[in-house]
């Protein structure tokens, strides 16, 4: 095995080009068709879903309103108008689960198939031994690395163009419904003109900013988690295949030795993990709790002056929220663009090492080792 000390890691701008120059070629290659069919049916899905929740909003001004007059004729009628709308909703959100599923699943079967071609071809997976790199256990790389760097792109990205659309539709909703709020404070009148725009952006941010402080670690504690479960399976291979006879003889006791440090790695890995996230839930979680109710308050002061019926403070109050949700996206895809980020770079160091293979430049590392 090569040396680590002239060994220099890469970047993480490096890692994440790396991997996608190859990971790319999904919507560039022969699968271009199916890839860019499948992307496109699902932001017309998304589109589709928004424009249901644009309508499933109103229908919430509407009924609640209703109630407020207690006008029986019209509450029937909206409980009538809403099974459409709920038909739409349900028809869509199934329809998004297997066209999700089908692009992550054809995009992981290329990618994979991409990655086995370069690590076996030409011998490569033999010379790696030779090279300097972070490529230990590249079949476990592949195997999971490879899925969870597919996966987590088609949700995230999803995920992202629906929150972006979704805040642009119904910041409009709150500017109008909400309108401007007049505060009257020491002889003066103070105008915030679309104050629960103004609110919702103002909280979206802190939360934001305080998210990305206290979850400044979590990339490195999950890379970290996967190189020490990536080490014990490699080490558990190693005592069984001894006892296989296929490699050098190991007791049983010899393999006990080897195999309690990495697991104790994995559980330390793993308990740094687990307060990670419980510094981000206690975000995440208040956030969810206290969000509906701020919607709620703010529509208050007019709300009992007068000026906004029942149904638009619902109106409101949900618009509050959904775009809260929208602007939160990255709050709440923290953990999941860390543990993305994790897996592309352990795919894009193996990628990195394979480059190195070629004859003349393992040669060279051989030379300078047997120096």
């Amino acid at each position: 095995m090569p040396s680590d000390e002239t060994y220099h890691a890469p970047g993480e701008r490096q890692l994440l080009l790396r991997f996608w120059k190859s990971a790319r070629g999904f919507w560039t290659g022969k699968s271009a068709v199916l890839a860019w069919l499948l992307t496109v049916l699902l932001v017309a899905t998304v589109l589709l879903q928004l424009l249901t929740q644009y309508y499933l909003n109103f229908w919430n001004r509407d009924f609640f309103n209703a109630i407020e007059r207690k006008d029986g004729k019209e509450l029937l009628s909206q409980t009538l108008r809403f099974l459409p709308l709920a038909a739409a909703s349900l028809s869509l959100a199934v329809f998004s689960v297997w066209g999700r599923m089908t692009l992550q699943r054809s995009w992981r079967a290329w990618l994979s198939d991409e990655l086995y071609r370069y690590w076996l071809g030409q011998d490569r997976f033999v010379r790696l031994n030779f090279v300097a790199g972070d490529y230990q256990a590249p079949e476990y790389r592949i195997a999971e690395d490879c899925r969870l760097a597919t996966d987590l792109p088609v949700d995230l990205v999803l995920g992202l163009v629906g929150s972006l659309l979704t805040a642009a539709t119904f910041i409009g909703i709150l500017w109008v419904v909400g309108g401007n709020l007049a505060i009257d404070a020491a002889g003066l009148t103070l105008t915030i003109p679309g104050y629960l725009v103004v609110a919702v952006v103002v909280y979206s941010i802190t939360v934001a900013a305080v998210t990305m402080l206290i979850g400044r670690r979590l990339t490195d504690v999950l890379e970290e988690n996967k190189r020490a479960e990536a080490q014990l399976r490699a080490v558990g291979t190693h005592v069984r295949e001894s006892g296989e006879g296929m490699g050098p003889g190991m007791k049983g006791e010899d393999g006990i030795r080897a195999i309690r440090p990495a697991l104790k790695a994995v559980i330390a890995s793993w308990l740094n993990y687990c307060w990670e996230l419980v510094r981000l839930t206690i975000i995440t979680h208040t956030n969810s709790l206290v969000a509906p109710v701020i919607g709620l308050l703010l529509c208050m002061p007019k709300y009992v002056a007068g000026t906004m019926l029942l149904g638009e403070v619902v109106q409101a109050a949900a618009a509050f929220v959904v775009v809260q949700s929208a602007c939160s996206w990255f709050i709440d895809n923290y953990p999941r663009l860390a543990e993305w980020a994790a897996s592309a770079n352990r795919v894009a160091s193996l990628l990195l090492a394979l480059d190195k293979t070629d004859p003349s430049q393992v040669k060279d590392e051989i030379a300078r080792m047997r120096g």
